[in-house]
């Protein structure tokens, strides 16, 4: 026990930096509550560890009387004088008092007042020591999962990286090394707490700042970003210094500054976009390669409509919406684009067939389905690929969102039962 007691103090000395008096103190606090079941009472009792070899000792001042009513407060004068050769009647004498077996007792009671402390003060350093360290980018271990959330070993400490702040297209391995960002430092319910993320935007923002030297010393401004984490990500760009591509600075020779970005964050395509005070070039420079004819932009209501050619359209709004989608998210403007219409009989028609189709299906109303098939969605495949969050990019649908798929897929499964066997019933 003793020489196990002593590596356990020393490990934390060294490992967790709390100094071994405060450790120690936590201990004989412990200690003398043990001491007090183990002993029983006894007058001004007191546990010393000896910080040299752990040897734990209990020890108790008695009154050294003629006769011994009470061994607890008193001791005999012959008992004295084998401790004490001069000791004399009403005099105190410290006699030790550890009890057989103690050291088994103490062990359990150390264990765990030291494993509190050390809980308490661990905490305690987490937020010293990373309080000014949010916005960092650091690195760590996959130790265990907890459900969804990643703890990770940053040797020192732990940390978490909760399921809200995963890429959803990502998978960890127990042992593995992963690069985070220091999203906080939280008060949790048992302390602080360091929250790490990998699908922050200010995540690419920081790997920027430390694979582009130019970000990073204010020469390229980063104006926007907007990301579906392991998916796409888009990022405006821009700079005073006229000499400075800010778009080039950031792709590196040879794409290799961005490569390394990429590699990162495991093959997420990253748009570097030239920001432009001008709405209509910003939104041209963001929706890039798509070739767009004509703008209608309201002032009032930040909001953009773009007319494309009809092989321009799915190319301009992405997909799932997703080129779209981010677009307005960079840009802070509502963005909504629509095919040319090409004034023919058998185009108009066929819009409305789609509509009507679409508007057929049970919970799905004319005016919710003219807003699908303009944002690209002219089939009930086209709906049934799409995500909750797609269609809620949609501004007729809004809070229908969840409706609107709900009846597609209601209406898909009704199909299936029609060509498929009827259900045995029974």
């Amino acid at each position: 026990m003793n020489a196990d007691f002593l590596a356990v103090l020393e490990f934390w000395e060294r490992e967790k930096g709390i100094n071994r008096d405060v450790l120690v103190a936590a201990v004989q606090e412990a200690l003398f509550t043990a001491a007090k079941k183990a002993v029983g009472p006894a007058r001004e009792l007191r546990v010393v560890i000896d910080q040299k070899n752990g040897d734990i000792r209990a020890f108790a001042k008695l009154i050294v009387s003629e006769r011994v009513a009470s061994k607890h407060d008193q001791i005999s004068v012959f008992d004295a004088r084998r401790i004490k050769a001069d000791a004399q009647v009403g005099e105190e004498v410290e006699v030790e008092v550890t009890p057989v077996g103690f050291g088994r007792i103490a062990a359990q009671y150390a264990k765990q007042a030291l494993m509190q402390h050390i809980r308490r003060a661990e905490k305690q350093l987490i937020f010293t020591e990373f309080k000014d360290r949010v916005g960092d980018i650091i690195s760590g271990t996959v130790r265990r999962f907890e459900r969804s959330d990643v703890i990770v070993d940053l040797v020192k400490y732990e940390a978490l990286l909760p399921n809200r702040e995963r890429v959803p297209t990502e998978e960890y391995q127990v042992g593995e090394r992963i690069r985070c960002y220091v999203k906080a430092v939280e008060q949790g319910p048992h302390g602080p707490e360091i929250i790490l993320s990998r699908a922050d935007p200010r995540f690419v923002i920081k790997l920027f700042q430390l694979e582009v030297s130019e970000i990073n010393d204010g020469t390229i401004e980063v104006k926007g970003i907007a990301r579906e984490p392991g998916f796409r990500t888009k990022l405006a760009v821009w700079t005073r210094d006229e000499k400075v591509d800010p778009v080039g600075a950031c792709v590196g020779l040879r794409g290799q500054r961005v490569k390394n970005i990429v590699r990162e964050l495991n093959n997420e395509k990253v748009d570097i976009i030239r920001w432009d005070p001008n709405v209509r070039t910003f939104i041209t420079n963001a929706l890039a390669p798509a070739k767009l004819k004509a703008f209608e932009i309201s002032e009032a209501h930040k909001r953009v409509k773009i007319i494309v050619s009809e092989d321009q359209l799915s190319l301009a709004i992405g997909k799932r919406g997703q080129n779209a989608r981010l677009t307005s998210k960079l840009t802070g403007w509502q963005v909504d684009i629509e095919a040319e219409v090409v004034v023919t009989k058998g185009f108009e028609q066929k819009v409305a067939e789609a509509v009507g189709l679409l508007a057929a299906i049970e919970g799905i109303s004319k005016e919710q389905a003219d807003a699908l098939v303009h944002h690209g969605l002219t089939r009930l495949e086209d709906l049934l690929q799409a995500d909750v969050s797609d269609l809620e990019g949609i501004p007729q649908l809004g809070d229908q969102a969840a409706a609107v798929l709900e009846a597609a897929r209601a209406e898909a499964a009704r199909r299936t039962l029609k060509v498929g066997e009827a259900p045995v019933s029974g």
